[in-house]
């Protein structure tokens, strides 16, 4: 069973799905996942239901999802490198795939800003210190906004104020990093937020309290990171069954109080009532 700090209760939420990477909140009232032969789907997290209400074919693999406000999934589909837009009606379209003369390689997690700039993490092959940080402005017109996240950058956020771009660095040392997000919209300086030895970390969220999650590929667990730096294992499940290689996390629910974490290693996403709501994030207006 799993380790839980004294305030976290853990549950499924939903099962069925194929090996979830992703997992995003949308304002039309519903969850998004991915599957790992590009399904799209979309999650009632009141009822614990889902449908599938598109693929990428052929066969994609969906990393992580963001919205926008007219309900617009962009999905990282790391199988043909590529950022995919998906409609509510399920169509699907590419939205970018990368910058002239450096084109995605993994891309991996795509986090909007205000004003409609997406950011996309693109990992470059494990191992490989490929990685690289790219900015998708409104339309896709794509640039590479950051070159020195170079060892595995995976899941991303804005900070609650959008001074800063964090990033997970899954490798070398295992870790959470941010970039300050300049006046001008350029790159600034990348700093260390904590390190995670021995861990394979992979997506984060913040709550409105400031408190940062983090959860991890290996081992399968989800740390807090409080505002005075403080780490705490929020959940961890040695058996690997409720908690299954956690990838991605996002605050959902109508009032942004339920974690969700998809669960690369099996079929479902799981739940946590962590006693927080999760900071707003951005859905622009894009059409």
């Amino acid at each position: 069973m799993p380790i839980l700090n004294n305030d976290t209760q853990v549950s499924v939420l939903v099962d069925g799905l194929d090996h979830p990477e992703g997992v995003a909140w949308g304002l039309d009232g519903y969850a998004y996942a991915g599957g790992e032969m590009g399904q799209i789907y979309r999650v009632d997290v009141d009822a614990g239901e889902f449908r599938q209400i598109a693929q990428i074919m052929p066969a994609g693999f969906i990393g992580g999802l963001a919205l926008d406000g007219n309900n617009n999934i962009y999905a990282c589909d790391a199988a043909y490198n590529k950022v995919r837009k998906i409609t509510p009606g399920g169509l699907v379209t590419t939205y970018s795939e990368g910058a002239p003369g450096e084109p995605f390689n993994l891309p991996n997690y795509p986090a909007f800003d205000s004003q409609g700039n997406l950011y996309v993490s693109s990992s470059g092959g494990w191992y490989k210190d490929a990685g690289l940080i790219y900015k998708v402005k409104a339309g896709g017109e794509t640039e590479v906004w950051e070159r020195t996240s170079v060892t595995f950058p995976n899941g991303i956020c804005l900070s609650p104020g959008s001074e800063y771009l964090y990033v997970v660095m899954s490798l070398n040392p295992p870790r959470v990093s941010r970039i300050r997000i300049q006046a001008d919209g350029s790159a600034g300086d990348v700093e260390l937020v904590t390190e995670l030895p021995e861990t394979v970390p992979d997506g984060l969220a913040f709550d409105t309290d400031g408190n940062l999650y983090i959860s991890c590929y290996r081992p399968d667990r989800i740390y807090r990171l409080a505002v005075d730096g403080g780490l705490q294992v929020l959940a961890d499940d040695f058996e690997g069954t409720l908690i299954a290689a956690p990838t991605n996390v996002a605050f959902c629910g109508r009032d942004r109080d339920i974690l969700i974490s998809a669960n690369l290693g099996r079929w479902h996403l799981t739940r946590y009532d962590v006693g927080a709501t999760g900071v707003q994030l951005h859905y622009p207006k894009l059409d």
